[in-house]
């Protein structure tokens, strides 16, 4: 364990309001998300919604939004950050937040995957494949459900983002075949030809109409290309604990211990639970549904809701804070839930820093990429800075 005492945080809790994003980015044109904006839409089409805790970090300060307003003394550090990479996909959202750029993208597959893919994915599964085309994961299953539980092949399908993902019927495809029929197609994807971000395990279980997906998803993603902060503070003996996803996106790199989660509920017991330890580095937790179960779906009454419970929970976070403990909250990219198609959106992303030692919380203004929380991180604990951010440690009194 390193020594942290000339460190000015002990623990830096990060936690990551998948696909929160608060207003469309100045390059929103590139990728057809002009006019985006998931909390502001979210506010309209829930009026009845507050976010009082939310608010009085500071929400209604980082942009007009309705029903959220302004406060002439917020409780936290907020702010906004622009993304820099060329995606807006969750893997380069997260990869940019821990000091990576990605200037390449990942490929997207709108007409389906080419027939030589998935004549090599058939080959060494030994099973069929059926779909494979863009869709909703909960219609595909309903579409190939019966199929699939038939027949025994696999449903593939993939989205706007650069995924690779297979649903099978658990009581069809053992979970762990399923799993191995991913990490087949991860190898297979690794092809320069083929390249793509993320594979998916998507398992179901139910009967014709009633079909549910389990909290059994598996992620298997690209290695990041490059060290990130997460590994530097490994290096110098720091606990990274990664919440949720955050393992899946990252690959385990940098990461020391590690806790799956089954929803946003679930999430933020188990970050509540996690703060409650001594440890001395950096929490990193994700909040996937927003994203999965509301963005995608195009479902701002969810959304507005899971907003909700999130708020809730604030109070009981922040309790387990110390004097030397930070709290960071933030965003991976959009996910307008009222925008056209089911794709993330290019957005704003919000920033709040809490500490209960911090005594003249104000704006920390418009951040130009989403690498400066992984560059306040690093400043904090003294290891080697990414290439790109720009700490904002100094600003916090």
């Amino acid at each position: 364990m390193s020594d942290n005492t000339k460190h000015r945080f002990k623990r830096i809790c990060f936690i990551v309001l998948d696909s929160v994003g608060i207003g469309e980015a100045p390059d929103a044109v590139k990728f057809g998300d002009i006019g985006a904006h998931t909390l502001g839409h979210i506010l309209e089409n829930n009026p009845d919604l507050t976010l009082s805790n939310l608010e009085k970090l500071g929400l209604g300060n980082i942009a007009p939004l309705p029903s959220v307003r302004p406060v002439d003394a917020p409780k936290a550090y907020y702010g906004k950050m622009q993304e820099q990479s060329v995606g807006k996909d969750t893997m380069t959202g997260h990869w940019e937040l821990m000091g990576l750029r990605v200037k390449t993208p990942f490929n997207t597959y709108p007409q389906g995957f080419p027939s030589a893919l998935i004549a090599q994915f058939e080959q060494q599964t030994g099973r069929k494949v059926i779909g494979n085309k863009v869709a909703s994961g909960t219609d595909i299953i309903d579409e190939y459900g019966e199929e699939q539980r038939r027949t025994g092949a696999f449903i593939v399908y993939t989205s706007a983002d650069s995924v690779f993902q297979i649903a099978a019927h658990e009581d069809v495809i053992p979970l762990e075949e399923l799993y191995r029929a991913c990490e087949i197609a991860r190898r297979l994807t690794l092809q320069p030809e083929f390249s793509v971000g993320r594979v998916i395990a998507r398992p179901f279980v139910g009967q014709p109409g009633k079909y549910i997906r389990t909290s059994s998803r598996r992620d298997f993603a690209v290695k990041p290309p490059e060290p990130t902060v997460m590994n530097a503070l490994k290096h110098h003996g720091f606990d990274v604990i990664a919440i949720g996803k955050i393992h899946d996106i990252f690959t385990g790199e940098g990461i020391t211990k590690s806790y799956p989660t089954k929803s946003n509920e679930h999430g933020i017991k188990v970050t509540i639970e996690q703060l409650s330890n001594d440890f001395n580095g950096l929490l990193f937790a994700n909040l996937v549904d927003f994203d999965s179960l509301y963005g995608h779906r195009r479902d701002p009454k969810g959304y507005g809701q899971a907003l909700k419970i999130f708020d809730e929970a604030l109070p009981d976070i922040m309790s387990k804070l110390n004097e030397d403990d930070l709290l960071i909250i933030s965003a991976d990219h959009g996910n307008d839930p009222t925008h056209t198609g089911t794709d993330h959106t290019r957005e704003f992303v919000p920033l709040f820093v809490f500490s209960p030692g911090l005594s003249q919380p104000g704006s920390l203004g418009v951040r130009s990429t989403f690498s400066d929380v992984g560059a306040t991180i690093a400043d904090n604990f003294d290891s080697k800075p990414p290439e790109y951010g720009k700490s904002f440690l100094s600003q916090l009194k």
